[in-house]
Order: structure tokens, then C-alpha cells, then sequence
């Protein structure tokens, strides 16, 4: 496994391996992917190897512009033309009907594929050089942190990966939002920093929001992010509503834990037991730190990591669904 600083060279080096079907680590706006061929079964069965991942997920291509939609897409519907010419690039993938080229590989075995234009220059250079579609789901074992640093990267996959292109912090943080427009109506598959609301006004149409975002196993898994639990830490992570924080921080402390906590408002104070970080107040800069916060209190072995419920508003809903796929209810 190489890290490299983004240049030319290094660009260049990410094409020839991803031409012989190897895994490349890239950053996008969102969080950093782990790449591959997406026409290239071998290479993307990598993917799932260097995970843990089952072969049912599938996973999103990436691609450099909605002028590649119909390299992969059998139908390009009008609303994911719009959808298109409204976010990307940017954190949105579009779920639509596959060509019969694309690999069930990428699929999950499924007849749809999820595609999205990143909103990064690595990634928009390493796309334009490539010349085709880059499977990617994020560059973590399965289930685990998100990676929103090449550290992390490196740290997770180490040698599973074959070079890890270096962009520095990923700028929103969460994962992408995810529509599905193989069907008549447009559903929402994953939040995400784009709302809901946001579409609905793009489409100028209701936006179903299925039973299968509150209760992840009752569908199947028809794109990334549906497992009811994900994105998680190894040390048990508690997310606990404001009122309630201290009453169950000194029922801990009481236990003779040692604990970590990442809050939102409230004010806790460290002692030799209790590490303490606080995030920022706004959404954006929230999402942008909670991946890398998490692993850093999971780096440190606490017995638990206590996480403050964050607003439960519509801004915050990807943000408070991460979170609640990465942690246990509060006691």
C-alpha cells in the first residue's frame, strides 16, 4: 500500500492500477472510496474482499459527468436529468435501470445501478483520466467508521489497498444522498447533506421516504448504508438525548467506567475517567468532524463512548442517522 500526495504522477500511477484491476483509495467531497474497475468483475470482487462486504450490497459507480449516464443507465429518465443538472457533481447518487453490460458484480445482483458524480478534483481528474466508471463504496471494513482522511484509510485496509491518493479532509463529511429512479416514483434510499426537501422542490414531485429507512431489515438492501447497523466504532457507542447525558455519564462513572463523549451543547466536565469532546453547533462543520471524531475516541479504549443526541430537525437528519446506525439506544 502506497499514500500519496495528489499530483499528476500519482494520478497517473491510480490509472495504470486501476487498469489492472487493483484497488485505488480516492477522496471525494463525501468520504473517501475504495476503487475499482466498475467494469471489471475480478476488480470489484477486491472491493468486497478487501471489506468484509457482503456480495449482495451494492455498491455506486462513480463517474466524471452526467454525459456518462448512458454508458450505464438503459433508461435516463427526465427527473434524473434534472436531479443531475441541479447537484453534481455533488453528494447525490441516482439509482436507475442498468445496461445489460454492467456487471451484477457492482449490483448486488440487483437490475438497477447506483451512480453519482463526486464533487472533488482528485476525483474528477482520476475519473477524467480513467475513462470509465469507478465502483466505490467507502474505504472501511464493513460496517465500520467512514474513512474522511487518507490516515484513515491506511489504517483501516492497510495492505488491502494497492495506493491511497492523498486529498486531504473530506469537506461534508457523510455519506451521499441516495434516490431511486428505476421506478415510476422517486424514493429516497439514504439521507444525506442533500434533503429530501431539496428534491422534492428539484422534481416538482412527492418523494417517497419508505418504512425501510426507519426499519433497515424489513426490505432488501437496495442500496449502500440500508443495514440497521453501520458506520459504527468497536467500542459500544451510546447516543443519549441532552436531558439525559449527565444522569447517565455518573451512572457510568458510578460503574467505574472510563468513557468518552462527543457533545453538542452540553457541558461536561473531564476528569481522569471522562474525556470529553465537543463538536461544533452547526450542521455542516458537525458532519464534516463526526467520522473522524468518533475514530478518535475509539482509537482510545474506553470502556464507552457516549454521544449527545444532536436537533432532531430535518437538517440534521443524516447526521442523526448516521448516528443511530453507529450506536445503541440510551439506557
Amino acid at each position: 500500500m502506497k499514500l500519496l500526495a495528489t499530483n499528476n504522477s500519482a494520478i497517473e500511477q491510480a490509472v495504470n492500477l486501476l487498469n489492472q484491476g487493483l484497488l485505488v483509495a480516492f477522496p471525494t467531497e463525501t468520504v473517501y472510496g475504495l476503487g475499482a474497475d466498475a467494469s471489471n468483475p475480478k476488480a470489484v470482487a477486491r472491493i468486497f474482499t478487501a471489506k468484509s462486504r457482503p456480495a449482495n450490497h451494492p455498491l455506486i459507480v462513480h463517474i466524471a459527468d452526467s454525459a456518462c449516464l448512458s454508458d450505464w443507465a438503459e433508461e435516463i429518465p427526465d427527473a434524473a436529468l434534472k436531479l443531475a443538472e441541479r447537484f453534481w457533481p455533488g453528494p447525490l447518487a441516482i439509482i436507475l435501470n442498468k445496461k445489460s453490460h454492467v456487471p451484477l458484480a457492482v449490483t448486488g445482483g440487483q437490475q438497477t445501478v447506483g451512480l453519482r458524480v463526486p464533487n472533488h478534483p482528485v476525483a474528477l481528474q482520476l475519473l477524467r483520466e480513467f475513462g470509465g466508471g469507478i465502483a466505490a463504496p467507502s474505504a472501511n471494513r464493513f460496517c465500520r467508521i467512514s474513512p474522511t482522511q487518507a490516515q484513515h484509510v491506511a489504517e483501516e485496509l492497510g495492505d488491502a489497498v494497492d495506493l491511497i491518493l492523498d486529498g486531504g479532509a473530506c469537506q461534508i463529511g457523510v455519506e451521499s444522498t441516495i434516490v431511486d429512479l428505476s421506478a415510476a416514483t422517486p424514493r429516497l434510499l439514504r439521507h444525506g447533506q442533500i434533503t429530501a426537501l431539496q428534491i422534492q422542490e428539484a422534481l416538482q414531485t412527492e418523494l417517497i421516504i419508505p418504512d425501510s429507512l426507519k426499519h433497515p431489515q424489513s426490505e432488501e438492501i437496495r442500496a449502500p448504508g440500508m443495514m440497521a447497523v453501520h458506520y459504527a466504532p468497536q467500542t459500544t457507542t451510546l447516543l443519549c438525548p441532552a436531558e439525559r447525558l449527565q444522569n447517565v455519564i455518573d451512572r457510568l462513572i458510578a460503574e467505574n467506567k472510563k468513557i468518552g463523549v462527543m457533545t453538542y451543547q452540553s457541558v461536561i466536565t473531564e476528569t481522569g475517567k471522562i474525556k470529553v469532546l465537543r463538536m461544533p453547533e452547526a450542521v455542516d462543520t458537525y458532519a464534516q468532524y463526526m467520522y473522524a471524531s468518533l475514530r478518535e475516541l475509539d482509537h482510545q479504549q474506553f470502556d464507552m463512548i457516549v454521544v449527545e443526541q444532536p436537533p432532531a430537525t430535518e437538517a440534521w437528519r443524516a447526521i442523526n442517522d448516521r448516528l443511530n446506525k453507529a450506536t445503541v439506544a440510551y439506557l
